[in-house]
């Protein structure tokens, strides 16, 4: 499988470093995609702080792409729920850890969860 990512320069606004506008996908035999995932524990108690729900929705990312035999290499796409636009900062460092800094197409969007206490939402695609 072959990854091109593609932010053009003219007629569109700039990329940013840790963000691209498409990702090509070339040769990808299988597709996953991944429901919100929310930074719970394994009991389904949220994590107390923004901190530990990141690591928590990572944490569960990587259970969840394993189990499909894959890794966070994987991704080509991600979309960030977040309950209040304060979050975006830790959202997006969580983000470009989890990721080793690469860039994928991503949306962040500030909205109301099912859950009060749940602060963060993440869903992806993967391909391999």
């Amino acid at each position: 499988m072959q990854l091109q990512p593609h932010s053009p320069t003219v007629g569109v606004y700039p990329a940013t470093d840790d963000y691209v506008h498409a990702m090509e996908v070339r040769g990808a035999e299988r597709l996953l995609f991944v429901a919100g995932t929310m930074g719970l524990r394994q009991d389904g108690t949220p994590g107390a702080t923004l901190d530990e729900q990141l690591d928590l929705i990572w944490s569960n990312i990587r259970g969840i792409l394993a189990a499909a035999g894959m890794t966070v290499d994987n991704i080509v796409r991600l979309t960030s729920y977040l309950t209040d636009a304060a979050f975006a900062d830790a959202n997006a460092a969580a983000r470009i850890a989890a990721l080793g800094g690469r860039a994928v197409p991503t949306t962040a969007m500030v909205v109301q969860t099912l859950v009060s206490s749940w602060l963060v939402e993440i869903e992806v695609v993967a391909a391999a």
